[in-house]
């Protein structure tokens, strides 16, 4: 698909700016920013998202299920007619380059879809905590989030507790899941989110988050940018691909860190996160 015309929104962060939300991603483990993009923009990703999540529902392993009613979906850079503008804001790229280093690299896109009747996942992290994580304290990845709706209390909220990206997590199920005994810990710390359409959040996916159950008819879908610094290793889990003609239509500075397979055709992904339904059951 094609890009569309760059939507964002004020311009590059100054450094007193940048050097505040890196502290605070340190200290709680997500940053909200808000008014991105235009809804213009977001209305062309919530229909691009649409159609990648029909796609991927008609065929076996193209949609996982993260519990009740609740998928998530892997897809290419070019599903996105406004991958570019999304790989290239002067927000995440700024935030990128002072957490995980200038050679930063995109390894995921995809997104979570909760639909009417998800109900609350338990408290988890996305992965197991990496040793340069552990041993230094160091972040070696981020999740970008881009909501494709206004969020409301009755549609299943986003819930994170900020602080807790540092947790060990040496006695949790798969090192991801905290056991029930510890979750008044973080149910005292749990802030819900509601981004409305335009607003980004930048967030460690260690930070012990989960969803919550959807009350209403509508679904709650959520774009996700996984970027990793070097040698984080999370890229081996996705298998993000581009074609020759789409590569050849980035700009330079997205190329940098984008490194993934050129092919001649995609092949549409299987998707490989199977221990979240495993232990949130399965999405219908």
């Amino acid at each position: 698909m094609s890009n569309t015309t760059a939507p964002t929104g004020p311009g590059a962060l100054d450094q007193g700016r940048t050097e505040e939300l890196v502290q605070r991603l340190y200290s709680d483990g997500i940053i909200g920013l808000p008014g991105a993009f235009d809804r213009k923009w977001v209305g062309a990703l919530a229909e691009d998202v649409d159609v990648a999540f029909r796609e991927a529902r008609s065929r076996p392993n193209g949609a996982v299920g993260r519990g009740p009613h609740r998928y998530y979906v892997e897809i290419h850079p070019e599903q996105l007619r406004g991958f570019v503008d999304l790989a290239n804001h002067p927000w995440i790229t700024a935030v990128c380059n002072s957490v995980l280093g200038p050679e930063y690299e995109i390894v995921e896109v995809g997104f979570d879809v909760p639909l009417a009747g998800a109900v609350n996942q338990p408290w988890h992290r996305d992965f197991p905590m990496p040793a340069e994580t552990r041993d230094n304290h160091r972040l070696t990845s981020l999740a970008v989030n881009v909501t494709t709706v206004d969020t409301e209390e009755d549609m299943g909220p986003f819930e994170i507790a900020p602080g807790t990206q540092f947790d060990l997590g040496d006695t949790f199920e798969h090192e991801m899941f905290p056991a029930k005994f510890d979750y008044p810990r973080y149910e005292e710390r749990a802030q819900r989110k509601y981004p409305k359409i335009g607003d980004i959040s930048i967030r460690s996916a260690l930070t012990i988050h989960r969803g919550t159950k959807n009350h209403s008819p509508k679904p709650r879908p959520v774009l996700v940018l996984g970027v990793d610094a070097p040698g984080a290793g999370n890229a081996e889990h996705h298998d993000l691909a581009v074609t020759e003609g789409y590569w050849e239509s980035l700009p330079q500075a997205v190329r940098d860190h984008l490194r993934c397979p050129i092919v001649e055709a995609l092949t549409p992904i299987t998707q490989k996160h199977t221990i979240e339904g495993l232990v949130m059951g399965e999405a219908d």
